[in-house]
């Protein structure tokens, strides 16, 4: 079976690599031939983790996509992140993507939102279903939580599947246990536009909280030039480092604000942290309330008063944190590793592929 996967990025973009990329090795062991075509490659997504968006990079990829996607009509079945070209309408992808080829596309965010609740009118008009329609042209969507399945349902998908992102459980392991009487480690992972949007605005929180109870944050991909009191430690990302960056860590966290884009997000970083048996402090939105178990895997933290309450006590108490960290890796182990969810995407793919 010929699988072509549509990515949005390379391995270096966390959604590409998580929702698709990983799973490629599982896949040729279910008997597909994968082939891969990421619309951005590494030298983009480092100029926009800098600050920098280049137009015409995204031109030239967009017009080399176009090409690509002809090909792919000798594949079985196209995995298709999200969208084939991005900010085009409907009528140009549905041109775009090869004829009788069944397509299944994945959404791990809530990306119709880009378009739908844009400010520009022009954008809402022509682009604000465009996404739906894809849902609805998909033989298969695989959507990363309840959230984004819904959208798709009522988009008219034919059939819907709910797969979360998942982490290899064989390479994402609990670190030995740290000394008890260490300075507790408040850590945090993602990229610098993450931070800038859920971190900078709680930043005086932090730093109070790390300076009257003692702690440290540990941030990992964070862009951070402004502080250097030194009650954060500041750890580059790279994807051969991010485990032991979470290893170096006590207590994972996830803030979010609420709004439409948030309840579209999947939760991979609490994934990530769980499965290297931390215990988790997370604001209550979208999959968060699906993978954290209040009181037994973690904390749900809405107000700083809350958030305040569950650093604290997990600060306090490592059997506390020893305990919830166990229970949430036997959690990852069995709903969001891979180990847990690859034969069954490769049985829905092959489905497609058999009724088509």
């Amino acid at each position: 079976m010929k699988l072509t996967i549509l990515s949005r990025y390379s391995r270096l973009g966390a959604s590409s690599r998580l929702r698709t990329l990983q799973y490629a090795t599982r896949l040729e062991q279910a008997g597909f031939a994968v082939t891969v075509d990421s619309l951005f490659g590494d030298g983009y997504l480092q100029s926009l983790y800098s600050g920098r968006r280049c137009k015409r990079t995204i031109l030239r990829s967009l017009l080399s996509r176009w090409g690509r996607c002809r090909t792919a009509r000798d594949a079985d079945v196209i995995w298709l992140e999200k969208e084939a070209l991005p900010w085009l309408p409907w009528g140009v992808e549905r041109l775009a993507l090869p004829r009788g080829v069944p397509i299944v596309s994945d959404f791990d965010d809530a990306i119709f939102h880009n378009y739908d609740l844009h400010e520009s009118p022009l954008v809402r008009r022509v682009l604000g279903e465009k996404i739906d329609r894809v849902m609805a042209h998909s033989a298969l969507v695989t959507a990363g939580n309840s959230y984004l399945a819904e959208r798709a349902r009522r988009a008219g998908a034919r059939r819907i599947e709910i797969v979360p992102s998942v982490v290899d459980a064989e390479a994402y392991q609990p670190a030995p246990a740290r000394e008890t009487d260490s300075t507790p480690r408040i850590g945090w992972i993602g990229t610098p536009q993450t931070w800038a949007r859920y971190g900078e605005p709680r930043l005086a929180f932090f730093q109070e909280i790390a300076r009257s109870q003692g702690l440290r944050f540990h941030l990992v991909g964070a862009r951070l030039d402004a502080v250097s009191d030194g009650l954060f430690d500041f750890v580059p990302w790279s994807e051969a480092g991010e485990i032991a960056a979470i290893q170096d860590m006590d207590i994972g966290i996830m803030p979010l604000d609420c709004s439409p884009w948030e309840q579209g997000k999947c939760g991979y970083k609490l994934i990530q942290y769980m499965a290297c048996g931390l215990p988790v402090v997370a604001s209550p939105v979208g999959a968060n309330t699906e993978i954290v178990t209040h009181g037994e895997t973690g904390f749900m933290a809405s107000s700083e008063a809350e958030w305040r309450d569950a650093l604290v006590t997990l600060a306090e108490d490592p059997d506390l944190r020893r305990k919830m960290g166990k229970a949430g890796r036997q959690r990852v182990l069995e709903n969001y590793s891979i180990q847990a969810q690859g034969d069954r995407v490769a049985d829905f793919l092959a489905e497609v592929v058999n009724s088509s």
